[in-house]
C-alpha cells in the first residue's frame, strides 16, 4: 500500500521546494557530493534516483525526460555521459547518505550526499 508515501514539504511552498530539490540534484550531479540537512538530502536522493535510472535507458525521450526534470544542458551531458553509463548494470541505490553532525547554528542533523 502506498499509504503517507507523499512528498515532505521541507517548509516551503510548491516552486521553492521543487527548485530547492532540483538544485540540489544539480549540484549533485555536478560535485558528486553534496553536504545539507538530513531531509533535504532524502528528498534529493529519491529525486536524483528517479533521474539516473531514466538516464540509463541512453535514447532521445528519456534525454528530453530528464531535461525536463533538470533543465541544464551542461548537467544533461553530464548525466548521460558520465553517471549513468556507471550505473548500467545496477538496478538501484546510486546515491549514499552519510550522517555528518549537528549544525551549530540551528542544531540541524547534516548529512553528506554521495554518488556510489
Amino acid at each position: 500500500m502506498r499509504h503517507r508515501n507523499g512528498n515532505k514539504k521541507l517548509g516551503l511552498p510548491t516552486d521553492q521546494r521543487l527548485a530547492l530539490i532540483t538544485n540540489g540534484a544539480k549540484s549533485l550531479f555536478t560535485y558528486k557530493q553534496i553536504k545539507t540537512t538530513t531531509l533535504r538530502a532524502k528528498q534529493i536522493s529519491r529525486y536524483a534516483e528517479r533521474i539516473i535510472t531514466k538516464a540509463k535507458k541512453d535514447n532521445v525521450t528519456a534525454r528530453r525526460e530528464v531535461m525536463k526534470m533538470i533543465n541544464d544542458p551542461k548537467v544533461l551531458k553530464i548525466i548521460f555521459n558520465d553517471i549513468a553509463p556507471q550505473y548500467k548494470e545496477t538496478p538501484g541505490g546510486y546515491t549514499r547518505i552519510i550522517k555528518y553532525g549537528i549544525r551549530r547554528g540551528d542544531a540541524a542533523s547534516v548529512s553528506v550526499l554521495e554518488l556510489v
